[in-house]
């Protein structure tokens, strides 16, 4: 018998026709095959991506322009102000734009605005537009000097309120009345402003701390009560940019606080302590300088004023007894001389209560560095404005009687 556990074990049995064995050329042709596959069907579905993001891109494209839906149509709804800050760029103007309602999107505006000169050149400020307007109407407006609102320049010299020529009766607009003019706009056929008189309602009576009057200002001017020219000097001369729409403790505000500033950067702070003064001081000095002298003797003008001080002398400047008149006179009146207030160095001894106009840089920088001199008194003897300069009283009053031969010191009363 066999034995059954000696026999040599069946092989499996195959389904189907006999294979045939592979070699390794087919192996190498069988995965090139199969990256072939891969990669082809790779190519389609990205193919599919770009078709399908197209027709998303064209379809949005056809849409917006058949329905306006990136873009307003029409004249607009209704005047609005906005603000353009400085440094901001074309897409920030838009953004601005959108979030007002001006135009529909900010995308829609930087695409209207390219290649414009005149919007990558805009100016900081506020510009008045309407609402719901296309996009290339906002760019017209923008580039368009007659809608920037809000602009404000205050010359050198200026003082808070109007004053008149004693001579010519013509009057130079104060300090309140230009930002009063700054202030007005036409909205919807209606002119808006903020008037002069509620301007020095809120001078006068807001506490300084809320109107950001400085630190180094706070005791003079809160030791002038509720008279609204406490706040003399206070705002520089310069251009500036003032919110239409602001309510007038906000616009004074804002203007006192950039001028204090203004007034920090130019070195008044460290100058004044130099001079062992306060800044308040100082800028009285360079108004008393602004007022009372032209540009080629502002130095001379500002050793007049330590070396009287220096000597307690009253300072006798006719510009501090016209000051709280509102008026401009070369020559005053002996009446007018007399008079106690808090301005008339005739009478009131060291410097007048506040400064008595806003001076310009060209004076401050007088008051922080006079000229060398030990002159007491100065007078102008001609129309040409020479100044002579002396410390001798006599040879003083032989200038006054030259420029009065001049016609210079004529009262016009």
């Amino acid at each position: 018998m066999t034995n059954h556990w000696g026999r040599e074990r069946a092989e499996p049995v195959a389904v189907g026709p006999p294979r045939r064995r592979m070699t390794r050329a087919d192996r190498i042709r069988q995965a090139r095959n199969r990256r072939r596959r891969r990669l082809a069907g790779s190519l389609a579905v990205g193919l599919l991506i770009v078709v399908a993001v197209g027709a998303v891109f064209l379809g949005s494209k056809l849409w917006h322009s058949l329905f306006g839906g990136n873009d307003f149509t029409g004249e607009g709804i209704a005047d609005v102000v906005i603000q353009v800050h400085d440094g901001d760029s074309t897409t920030a103007i838009g953004k601005t734009l959108q979030e007002h309602n001006i135009v529909a999107a900010a995308s829609a505006f930087v695409d209207a605005a390219e290649g414009n000169d005149a919007i990558s050149a805009i100016q900081p400020g506020f510009y008045k537009l309407r609402t719901e307007i296309p996009a290339a109407n906002a760019v017209e407006r923008l580039a368009d000097p007659q809608n920037r609102v809000g602009k404000l320049t205050i010359p050198e010299g200026r003082q808070l309120d109007d004053v008149r020529d004693v001579k010519t009766n013509a009057v130079t607009d104060g300090i309140l009345s230009l930002i009063s003019r700054a202030t007005c706009v036409d909205l919807d056929g209606e002119r808006h402003c903020v008037s002069a008189d509620a301007l020095e309602q809120v001078a006068g009576t807001v506490a300084p701390v809320a109107l950001a009057v400085p630190d180094w200002a706070i005791e003079p001017v809160t030791a002038m009560g509720h008279d609204h020219r406490r706040l003399e000097g206070l705002i520089a001369a310069g251009t500036w940019n003032i919110n239409p729409s602001a309510q007038p403790q906000e616009i004074l505000s804002n203007l006192i606080s950039a001028s204090a500033t203004q007034y920090a950067n130019g070195g008044l702070l460290e100058t004044a302590a130099a001079m062992e003064m306060s800044p308040y001081q100082i800028l009285t000095v360079g108004s008393l300088v602004q007022r009372e002298s032209t540009p080629e003797d502002f130095a001379k003008v500002a050793r007049v004023i330590y070396n009287r001080l220096a000597e307690n002398r009253t300072l006798e400047f006719d510009s501090t007894v016209n000051y709280p008149l509102d008026r401009i006179e070369v020559a005053t009146t002996d009446s007018d001389r007399a008079q106690h207030n808090q301005w008339n160095t005739y009478v009131r001894p060291g410097l007048p209560a506040t400064p008595i106009c806003s001076p310009s840089q060209a004076a401050l920088a007088a008051a922080e560095q006079p000229a060398p001199g030990d002159w007491l008194y100065f007078v102008t003897i001609d129309m040409q404005g020479t100044t002579l300069f002396t410390r001798d009283y006599q040879q003083h009053l032989a200038n006054i009687e030259l420029a009065q031969r001049n016609g210079v010191l004529d009262s016009a009363r």
